[in-house]
């Protein structure tokens, strides 16, 4: 990418901003009319060419060609570029982990011992965390509060939030996350078997026909907690040897579980099986070596495969401070074989369904929540960049610690537009 490339990708983007803050900074109704976009509806309409984008007071309300925009409508023009479903970020500690190396600012884990399924994370959010805004201008709308396996390989709870920046981001209902394999040995006595022996234990405890145990592993709380994800809630497993994908398979039949498997190194060897039982599975599409014996069957087309067979899946795997990077993930399936749409399903419709967000998440349908993005270019390309965000209609001032710095320090003869810095005393 040369140059003069970049000057006119971050020009127009600079175009796409001040349209943004002049309708952050109006009185007039929420009515955005986005003209003339390749739409990525992510539903059986498929790509929109020349396509127009009606929102108003946050949702979708119409989605063709040949719409005309309403007299009080802000109107983007895309000129053609890419529109798609807000990004997910995958599974992260955003809002929860602001400097990884300092403990008092890390409240995704539980470092006491024993299984507490019902420690839940999402009373730790902060939607002031500077990482969120740097995950947020990239194209990311969402993103799954994992916990963090500390002292148990039942981790706790956490849930879908919104990278909106407010107090009450949560989409979806509560999540229940399990470490299971090599790396939680630690937590089972050294013993990939223990974990399945523990978690059958807990199972019964949770059950109502069992009224008292001698040496229970759950306290009440915890019975009550992990009786309520038997009856329909979401589990995630984290696992990455075929092997144990097995086990979790057998173990969510066996109770009735809503499973998904993050991780899912080796899910290709099981593909077939994990289509069958109709459990989806979150990913790294770049864990291609062999860096543990749980992914010695590690492999770069471990999407192509399970789409092939069938499988739901979604990509994560870059972490909570890098989650900026996880298209990157979805470009390298595709260039291993992944089709390209469902590689942009991997990171809009597909999350979405897979934590039961509903039907007006991860597409761009009437009623449809209006969180899109304009790109500048084809979104799983490193080249493209994010040049508008849009989240519940409202297009997010495109601005974040990074982007601050960047214009400290950027020498004052540049003509490469600034980004903007709010008035003191502004909301």
């Amino acid at each position: 990418m040369n140059g003069q490339f970049i000057h006119r990708a971050i020009f127009i983007r600079g175009l796409v901003l001040i349209f943004a803050l002049a309708f952050h900074m109006t009185a007039a109704a929420d009515v955005l009319f986005i003209n003339d976009a390749t739409v990525h509806t992510m539903s059986s309409t498929g790509v929109l060419q020349d396509g127009d984008i009606l929102i108003r007071d946050g949702r979708i309300i119409a989605v063709g060609t040949g719409l005309i925009p309403p007299d009080e409508a802000l109107v983007i023009e895309a000129r053609g570029r890419p529109v798609t479903p807000g990004f997910f970020a995958g599974i992260t500690a955003l809002g929860l982990d602001e400097i990884s190396a300092v403990d008092s600012s890390v409240d995704n884990g539980l470092s006491i011992d024993g299984m507490r399924p019902e420690f839940d994370i999402t009373t730790a959010y902060n939607p002031h965390s500077t990482a969120i805004p740097v995950t947020r201008i990239e194209g990311y709308t969402w993103t799954m509060l994992g916990a963090s396996r500390a002292g148990s390989i039942i981790a706790g709870q956490g849930k879908g939030a919104s990278l909106d920046g407010s107090y009450e981001p949560f989409v979806g209902n509560s999540v229940l996350f399990i470490d299971v394999g090599g790396d939680a040995s630690g937590q089972s006595s050294g013993s990939r078997a223990a974990q399945w022996m523990l978690l059958e234990q807990a199972m019964t405890e949770s059950s109502e026909e069992l009224s008292w145990s001698p040496s229970p592993l759950l306290t009440v709380a915890g019975r009550k907690a992990l009786a309520e994800f038997k009856s329909g809630g979401i589990v995630v497993f984290n696992a990455d040897r075929a092997s144990d994908i097995l086990q979790v398979i057998e173990f969510t039949q066996r109770h009735g579980l809503r499973t998904v498997i993050s991780g899912a190194t080796e899910a290709w060897m099981v593909a077939d099986q994990l289509a069958e039982a109709g459990i989806p599975v979150l990913i790294n599409a770049l864990s291609n070596l062999p860096s543990s014996f749980d992914k010695l069957g590690a492999r770069l087309d471990n999407a192509a495969q399970l789409n092939q067979a069938g499988v739901t899946l979604a990509f994560y795997g870059t972490g909570t401070h890098q989650a900026r990077k996880l298209r990157q993930v979805a470009g390298n399936a595709v260039a291993n074989g992944l089709p390209y749409e469902a590689g942009l399903a991997a990171m809009t419709i597909s999350p979405a369904v897979i934590f039961a967000l509903g039907d007006d998440h991860g597409s761009i349908e009437p009623n449809s929540i209006a969180d899109l993005v304009i790109w500048s270019g084809d979104p799983l390309e490193v080249t493209a960049a994010a040049d508008q965000v849009i989240i519940a209609g409202k297009p997010v001032e495109m601005v974040s610690r990074q982007t601050l710095l960047r214009d400290r320090y950027l020498p004052e003869e540049t003509d490469l537009p600034r980004a903007y810095i709010k008035p003191s005393g502004t909301n």
